[in-house]
């Protein structure tokens, strides 16, 4: 071979190994790129779903189901309406035991629910002669409101709850109980409102934010959430609310539990991927006053009544009874 053809097939060479080079390093940056705009894209496309979580409508079928629970521990339903500071009309009932003691619970159901959802707990409730209010949450159930803000307005329709409450049953204390969305915003109403004395929380969210980062992790990789797919969280986060007028950063229930010092009954479930117990613990560090944090084996979400229901019964009765000692 020649010294020319020698140089020119080393050229060549060299040209092919720059070509295939930047190749690859396109089909890098492509890998690495990619994931991230496609969950920014995705999360922006989530804000409305976000803001109008499926509405779950309280049907006669359910309405019977509640009525047949209620008669058979002789507790009687009424209709109690409230209106929102906003406008918003808030549809619930007011439940009593057959023997009340005075003490009532504001009872919190999950997100795309409604009252009918948290009827185990109010019937544990009721059977110990707690009287319960079972409201819908705004944009949820027969309730009015455009979106749903996850506490940030709930806080001032649990306000306004209290107001009525306290204006027709002079209660003698006032609780809250909820799960998942419904525990956060009973942990976000507490820090607003005094009259709220103490809260059992089943599966809250720490915030929003951090709780977009399961939801960016298909609720199964947090770690994905928080890093590759990050960027679908915060886009899903600063669409939602430029679309509805709140600061999310400020929707916290850690924050609000940093606020004000009260007892606070936590429960996480260890199967649970949707807000896993990292969620419950944030809270509890954060937490001022008497807190207790009961972590429930092999349970699912919000399923620790019905993993271990006489646990359960123990621990919430026990800690209404005396909010300031541990269950």
């Amino acid at each position: 071979m020649s010294l020319a053809a020698a140089n020119f097939l080393s050229l060549f060479c060299v040209y092919i190994d720059m070509g295939l080079r930047r190749r690859l390093l396109r089909i890098f940056l492509i890998l690495l790129l990619f994931p991230p705009l496609f969950a920014g894209v995705a999360g922006w496309l989530a804000a409305p779903a976000f803001l109008h979580p499926m509405r779950r409508p309280l049907t006669p079928d359910l309405v019977a189901e509640a009525d047949a629970s209620f008669a058979e521990i002789r507790a009687h339903r009424e209709e109690f309406d409230v209106r929102a500071p906003d406008g918003a009309l808030l549809r619930g009932w007011k439940v009593r035991p057959a023997n009340p003691n005075g003490v009532w619970v504001l009872v919190f159901h999950g997100v795309a629910d409604n009252r009918v959802g948290t009827l185990g707990q109010a019937e544990l409730l009721l059977r110990t002669g707690y009287c319960v209010t079972m409201m819908d949450a705004r944009a949820h159930g027969e309730s009015e409101g455009p979106i749903a803000t996850y506490g940030w307005l709930e806080r001032n329709d649990s306000r306004a709850i209290v107001d009525a409450l306290i204006a027709t049953e002079h209660p003698v204390h006032i609780f809250a109980l909820g799960e998942s969305m419904g525990a956060g915003i009973a942990l976000q109403s507490a820090g607003a409102e005094p009259r709220i004395e103490a809260v059992v929380a089943e599966a809250p969210f720490a915030s929003l934010r951090e709780a977009s980062y399961d939801y960016a992790g298909l609720q199964k990789y947090p770690l994905l959430g928080k890093t590759v797919f990050a960027p679908g969280a915060w886009m899903m986060l600063q669409h939602g609310q430029t679309l509805a007028g709140f600061p999310a950063a400020n929707v916290s229930p850690e924050l609000a539990v940093a606020s004000r010092a009260f007892p606070v009954f936590l429960i996480c479930d260890t199967a649970d991927t949707t807000l896993p117990c990292r969620h419950a613990e944030m809270i509890y560090r954060a937490a001022r006053g008497p807190k207790t944090l009961w972590v429930v084996p092999g349970a699912f979400h919000t399923a620790a009544l019905g993993f271990q229901p006489q646990e359960f019964r123990r621990r919430v009765l026990h800690f209404f009874a005396d909010p300031a000692t541990a269950p």
